[in-house]
């Protein structure tokens, strides 16, 4: 029975609001998992894989950035980009890494940039490949 609901927000929309288990989240420092009566929590989300687990049912989605809170069994993501496993176009994440890596570095605030269009890249492509495995 679930005791979460987990609710994922972007700027043009609310991506997903759902009864859950389980919810996993990749934080700028790491992946936390989150279950019912989890302490209250502020965390800033990196770019990666979040799952939700309702029973059987596993959901999983790419999110970019943003902030995730947890309190009193709700957990909400407030994110810049959250797209389902299922949709995330690999090709379009392969040009985004090729594209990135052709780009000149010259200062640290470009290779910064670099560096983080390529993780992005190799995080959606990361998720398509799970899903379709």
């Amino acid at each position: 029975m679930a005791e979460l609901t987990c609710i994922v927000v972007t700027p043009e929309q609310t991506v997903r609001d759902t009864p859950a288990d389980f919810v996993a989240v990749t934080l700028f420092d790491g992946e936390i998992g989150i279950g019912p009566g989890h302490t209250p929590l502020i965390g800033r989300l990196g770019c990666g894989e979040m799952r939700i687990r309702n029973g059987n049912q596993i959901e999983r989605f790419y999110v970019e950035g943003g902030f995730v809170e947890v309190v009193e069994n709700v957990v909400s993501l407030l994110t810049k980009r959250a797209v389902a496993a299922d949709k995330i176009d690999e090709e379009a994440a392969e040009r985004q890494i090729e594209t990135a890596r052709s780009q000149p570095a010259r200062t640290p605030e470009l290779m910064a940039a670099r560096e983080l269009a390529v993780a992005q890249g190799r995080a959606q492509l990361h998720i398509a490949r799970r899903e379709n495995a």
